[in-house]
C-alpha cells in the first residue's frame, strides 16, 4: 500500500492516494446564530502582521514595568517585607562567638604636613616697674683701704676707747675688713680677763659677730710669781657687713670679759700701734 500524503488546509486533513481521486470534503456544520466573524488573513501579509502584533506587545510589557519597589504590587510589597522579617528574626537568633584576639599595631604613619604658622598672640600684661640699680656689676672693683698707726701709744686704760680711725665706705653692699696690731698686756693678783674689741660707729659688729679678742691670767702657784709683766704683741681682725656707705667711725676698746674681774690692762707700750681697714665686694 502506497503511503498517503495528508495536509491541512482550513483545520481538516485531507488524504490523496496517488493515483485516486481526493475524497469528497465533509459537508460544513450548520452555523449558529450570531455576528458574522472576521475574516482571517492567510498568506506571507498574515505572517507580518503578527509579527509586528508582537513586537508592539513587548514593548508595551516593557513600557509598564516597575521601576522601584514601590511601584510593585501590594501582595509582592508585602511578600518581600515579610521574607525581609524572617531574615532578620533568623539573624537574632545567630549565637555571638568570642570576641578576637587584639590585632597587632600597624606601620608608624609618615609624617604630616607641616602646618601653617599661627595667629600671633596678643600682647601680654604689663609688667611691675623694676629697681633701679645704682651699680653696674660690670664696674670694675677700685681698692679701698686705710691706715691708722701710731709709734707709741702706751696706753694703760683698764676699760673704754684706746684709739679710732675713720673711714669713707664707698658701697652699701660691700664689707669692712679690720686688723689692729699692737702690744698688749695684762696683770693681775688674783684670776682676771680682759676683752679688747671694735666698734663701727660706737656699736659692734652685728654682721655676723662681734670682732675681738682675750686675754685671761690665773693667779698661778706659789713656785710661779702671777705678777709677770709681760707685753706682746697681738692682733684683732675680722669682717663686718651689713655697714652702710659713707664715714664710718672705727675704734679699738678695752673692756671685762663676762664673769671675771678686769685686772690691770696696758695697750701699745713701747712699739708701733696700728689700725688696717680695707673694703671688700660681697
Amino acid at each position: 500500500m502506497q503511503p498517503t500524503a495528508a495536509s491541512e488546509r482550513g483545520g481538516a486533513r485531507l488524504w490523496s492516494r496517488p493515483g485516486s481521486a481526493p475524497p469528497p470534503a465533509p459537508a460544513p456544520a450548520p452555523r449558529a446564530p450570531g455576528p458574522p466573524r472576521a475574516m482571517r488573513p492567510h498568506g506571507p501579509a498574515a505572517a507580518s502582521a503578527q509579527r509586528f502584533l508582537g513586537l508592539l506587545l513587548l514593548l508595551l510589557l516593557q513600557l509598564r514595568e516597575p521601576s522601584s519597589a514601590s511601584e510593585l504590587p501590594k501582595g509582592k510589597q508585602k511578600a518581600l517585607l515579610r521574607q525581609r522579617e524572617v531574615v532578620d528574626l533568623y539573624n537574632g537568633m545567630c549565637l555571638q562567638g568570642p570576641a578576637g584576639v587584639p590585632g597587632r599595631d600597624g606601620n608608624p604613619g609618615a609624617n604630616g604636613i607641616p602646618g601653617t604658622p599661627g595667629i600671633p598672640g596678643r600682647d601680654g600684661f604689663k609688667g611691675e616697674k623694676g629697681e633701679c640699680l645704682r651699680e653696674s656689676f660690670e664696674e670694675s672693683w677700685t681698692p679701698n683701704y686705710k691706715q691708722c698707726s701710731w709709734s707709741s701709744l702706751n696706753y694703760g686704760i683698764d676699760l673704754g676707747k684706746i684709739a679710732e680711725c675713720t673711714f669713707t665706705k664707698m658701697r652699701s653692699n660691700s664689707a669692712l675688713r679690720v686688723l689692729f696690731s699692737g702690744s698688749l698686756r695684762l696683770k693681775c693678783r688674783s684670776a682676771c680677763c680682759q676683752r679688747w674689741y671694735f666698734t663701727f660707729n660706737g656699736a659692734e659688729c652685728s654682721g655676723p659677730l662681734p670682732i675681738e679678742a682675750i686675754i685671761y691670767l690665773d693667779q698661778g702657784s706659789p713656785e710661779l710669781n702671777s705678777t709677770i709683766n709681760i707685753h706682746r704683741t697681738s692682733s684683732v681682725e675680722g669682717l663686718c657687713e651689713g655697714i652702710g656707705a659713707g664715714l664710718v667711725d672705727v675704734a679699738i676698746w678695752v673692756g671685762t670679759c663676762s664673769d671675771y674681774p678686769k685686772g690691770d690692762a696696758s695697750t701699745g707700750w713701747n712699739s708701733v700701734s696700728r689700725i688696717i681697714i680695707e673694703e671688700l665686694p660681697k
